[in-house]
């Protein structure tokens, strides 16, 4: 009996040439599809590698399995076909034109590299500054040091998604991206930046910005990102794109 974490043979047809490979010899007893799975069940429940259940493949094949997948971006990979397919099937064209960017402070353990205080938010750890489209699919995402403002890191994410998607020709970020993320998007990009004001001094949903919210409390359904767990920030970026990548298969 499998999980509900697994994938049907149609969601596996859509990523499944991505995660061919003839390398990595020692791997190649194991089927990739429950590999896979078991990475999607880890980053579903939250567990350790070592508590993986025994049905599947052994803890440390499957952190070798994810660790070459995310030093070759097939995670990455895996999820931008996704936000393509997904794009057309919505009627949209494959690359989008208008990138949302926010950020999420999380806290971490006490290992963890690139920790910082966010004193807006009283949290120690670090931030998830992400960009999506429209539709409120994740184009790019970038981890750091929570102490770090968004008006200063956002150029980062953005950055990402102009080299990968150069369609792209403004960004849309509240109050907390005004002046220098402005003047790093103009000079180091030439695009432009909307910038959603929040008329009333309460809680209220602005235009498009709330899809950027929703892809946050998406991934908050992947118990692996209810705190940042990972060591190092790489980490935590591919954990939070396999998350994102097993919300859009979900779809099909």
């Amino acid at each position: 009996m499998g999980y509900s974490t697994d994938l049907t043979a149609k969601q596996w047809s859509l990523i499944e040439p991505i995660f061919k490979s003839n390398k990595g010899r020692h791997l190649a007893e194991h089927n990739k599809r429950d590999l896979v799975n078991a990475v999607l069940y880890l980053n579903k429940t939250g567990c350790q590698w070592r508590l993986l259940p025994n049905d599947f493949p052994q803890h440390d094949t499957v952190w070798s399995f994810y660790r070459r997948a995310a030093k070759s971006g097939k995670w990455e990979k895996a999820m931008d076909a996704l936000v393509k397919k997904t794009r057309e099937s919505g009627g949209r064209k494959s690359s989008p034109t208008y990138g949302l960017i926010d950020s999420q402070s999380a806290k971490t353990t006490s290992a963890s590299e690139g920790r910082g205080y966010d004193g807006g938010k009283k949290i120690k750890g670090r931030k998830r500054h992400i960009v999506v489209d429209t539709m409120g699919n994740l184009l790019a995402i970038t981890v750091h040091a929570a102490n770090i403002h968004d008006t200063k890191s956002g150029i980062n994410p953005a950055k990402k998604v102009f080299a990968k998607y150069p369609t792209i020709q403004r960004f849309c970020g509240d109050d907390g991206y005004r002046k220098s993320f402005e003047e790093d998007v103009s000079e180091q990009l030439g695009l432009g930046v909307d910038i959603s004001k929040r008329i009333k001094p309460e809680f209220e949903i602005l235009p498009l910005r709330w899809r950027v919210e929703r892809t946050f409390s998406w991934a908050n359904h992947s118990r692996r990102l209810s705190k940042d767990y990972e060591i190092k920030t790489v980490h935590q970026e591919n954990m939070f794109m396999i998350s994102h990548l097993h919300t859009l298969l979900r779809r099909y």
